[in-house]
């Protein structure tokens, strides 16, 4: 077993091919990292390598990535977690092509800290070493890590090792502390996966974010899947768990070695999200070959994954090496992004390392018809409150959800909501619900139409007591943001007086209004009841009803509709009309027969009535809860404190 150490730090190595990268790892660490028989036969490393030493409390592991220029891609998918940079470079060569493409790399991974080796100095002679320290020296210096230490070393001989130890510990114990990461919901990008017999599925890869313990379900992404993990080792040591910033090897089950590649991401569950579209602020290489414009094919590197896709720049209409603006990049296949991580973009062919960023949105959607600029303002932004706000504004009527946005920034629901509440105390946003967030902005709008829809309403029926709830919200909201209709109507009841409206029950109306009957439309609505009435429980249509009091179609129908809202006249379940009153009588009737079951038979012979009356009176006495239906019989259920008569 390993000395237990208190601290943990991952480390990278970088550099041109056979400059002695994975020789200084196994002089600093015994391992060797060369792990397949071809690395070992050709003297290079082809895939990743993995290592780790302890010294003065520190565990640090090391990701020894392959210097050869056709397997950049396996680089990057070591380079993707580490929190530090040891750009190996040989005393005897100097600075190289793949030297300078590491070194762009790390840069443009925002790797925060590094350091320089000058390897094999036992090669040569001291002048030579001093010339190699100038050279690699001016190549930092143009990158975030000028003024690294450059440490001359010897794996060989071993001088120099203890020096650079050191080294590696103080630049640890002085980096950014990674404790906040632990609080964050797991994840892992997979940079290996392989069967053991006996153990089955194993995957190995840097713990990025939070505490991953035995026993654990685990989300795998992209393809929806799930595992639990059955066993933890950090470097060689059981664990029964694992934190933020160590390299880790997980046992699977309930997975198969074909569901899980490299490039695919262990996640807390339902945390994060694969992506396919993704808005980013890139910066083109000045060494790279041309410009990007239009739709211009690259390869996206985002920690171990890679996916082929096209950039298009959109505040310029190209991207000019050496620059950096805003770009959309759409994926041929999906990979997981949140916002903050950053990325590597890479030529198809002939395969170049063009230049890199950091993710945006991971859930990009342009705008349709409005300017760009304020989007790319806000997102562009370091303010995740200002990200927040402007998905809220994207979002229109719907807004935003708290676990939307726990999605694009790969948090848990709390801390989304936090974010959230923020907004809301400084007055960007409105609360609409449990969990959903809205824009002042959506508010002006849905309240200015609902009036609009209102008024609509009545001027196409002016004798409209209200305008049903369900149509409102309906053509208002639609179905993404009818769940948000009570608080919409509630700020539209309190919104100024030229755009608001007034809930009554099941009809939304306007403030203050009243509909009036002009004095031939009362006559008109007299002789409509007098008549319902005299026909009872049995009236001819409204059209033959219309015809006989000669009145205009349009006036009549209005007037109908006035009647019912009001209560005069009553609608059955089969739209056939009863005047009030007639149907307060027959109810008094049904009651005073002292009946406490009855069939349909009885129903018809006692009141009189053909089947096409009586089906619809009786499923209006069941509705109103007088009768309830039991088997082929209905039950008398008499208001409270009415007996059957004796």
């Amino acid at each position: 077993m390993n000395e237990v150490a208190a601290n943990r730090f991952v480390v990278g190595t970088a550099g041109h091919v056979d400059h002695g990268k994975t020789r200084l790892v196994q002089a600093l660490t015994g391992i060797d990292c060369d792990r397949w028989e071809e690395e070992k036969q050709r003297g290079i490393t082809i895939d990743l390598g993995f290592a780790s030493m302890v010294e003065d409390g520190w565990q640090i592991g090391f990701v020894d990535v392959p210097g050869h220029e056709r397997f950049v891609h396996n680089a990057l998918a070591g380079l993707g977690g580490i929190q530090m940079m040891v750009l190996v470079v040989a005393a005897d060569e100097g600075v190289m092509p793949q030297t300078l493409e590491h070194l762009a790399i790390c840069s443009l991974l925002r790797i925060p800290a590094g350091l320089a080796v000058l390897s094999k100095t036992d090669l040569v002679s001291s002048d030579l070493v001093e010339l190699a320290e100038l050279e690699l020296e001016e190549a930092l210096s143009e990158t975030p890590f000028a003024g690294a230490p450059i440490l001359p070393v010897s794996a060989q001989t071993g001088e120099g090792l203890e020096r650079l130890r050191a080294a590696l510990v103080e630049l640890a114990r002085s980096a950014a502390p990674i404790d906040r990461h632990r609080s964050l919901p797991v994840r892992l990008s997979i940079d290996r996966a392989f069967h053991l017999r006996g153990l089955g599925v194993l995957v190995t890869g840097t713990l990025a974010r939070g505490i991953v313990s035995v026993g654990d379900e685990l989300d795998i992404l992209p393809a929806v899947g799930r595992a639990r993990v059955r066993s933890i080792e950090v470097h060689g040591d059981r664990r029964q768990q694992a934190e933020a910033g160590e390299r880790t090897s997980l046992q699977l089950v309930g997975v198969d070695l074909e569901q899980v590649a490299r490039g695919d991401e262990l996640t807390a569950p339902g945390v994060y999200r694969a992506t396919t579209s993704l808005l980013v602020r890139c910066r083109l290489l000045s060494t790279a070959p041309e410009p990007l414009d239009g739709s211009s094919p690259v390869r996206l590197h985002v920690n171990a994954a890679q996916r082929m896709g096209r950039l298009r720049p959109l505040e310029a209409e190209r991207l000019i090496p050496g620059q950096e603006a805003v770009a959309e990049i759409r994926l041929d296949e999906p990979l997981v992004a949140v916002r903050g991580d950053r990325f590597v973009i890479r030529r198809p062919s002939p395969q170049t390392t063009l230049g890199g960023g950091e993710v945006l949105d991971p859930a990009w959607r342009r705008p349709r018809g409005k300017s760009l600029g304020p989007t790319i303002e806000a997102l562009n932004s370091s303010d995740r409150q200002a990200a927040a706000v402007q998905w809220t504004a994207d979002g229109r009527e719907a807004g935003l959800a708290v676990t939307e946005l726990a999605l694009r920034l790969g948090v848990l629901p709390l801390d989304a909501e936090n974010v959230l509440n923020g907004a809301a105390r400084d007055g960007l946003v409105l609360q609409a619900g449990a969990g959903r967030f809205v824009s002042a902005a959506a508010v002006r709008r849905v309240t200015r139409r609902a009036r609009r829809l209102v008024e609509a309403h009545f001027a196409a029926d002016r004798l409209s007591r209200g305008m049903p709830k369900a149509e409102l919200v309906r053509r208002l909201l639609g179905a993404r943001a009818a769940d948000l209709a009570s608080a919409y109507l509630e700020w539209s009841s309190r919104a100024g007086k030229d755009s608001s409206v007034v809930v009554e029950g099941e009809l939304v109306t306007l403030p203050g209004r009243a509909s009036e009957l002009t004095g031939a439309e009362s006559q008109l609505a007299r002789d409509l009841v007098e008549g319902f009435e005299r026909q009872g429980l049995t009236p001819g249509s409204p059209e033959e009803l219309c015809r006989s009091l000669g009145a205009k179609p349009q006036v009549f129908d209005g007037v109908l509709r006035y009647l019912v809202d009001r209560g005069k006249l009553v609608r059955l379940p089969n739209g056939l009309l009863l005047a009030a009153a007639a149907l307060e009588r027959f109810q008094a009737d049904l009651f005073a027969t002292g009946w406490d079951t009855f069939t349909v038979a009885d129903f018809k012979d006692r009141f009189g009535l053909t089947r096409k009356w009586a089906i619809p009176l009786l499923e209006h006495l069941d509705r109103q809860r007088l009768t309830r239906r039991e088997g082929d019989r209905r039950r008398v259920l008499r208001p409270r404190g009415q007996t059957a008569p004796t």
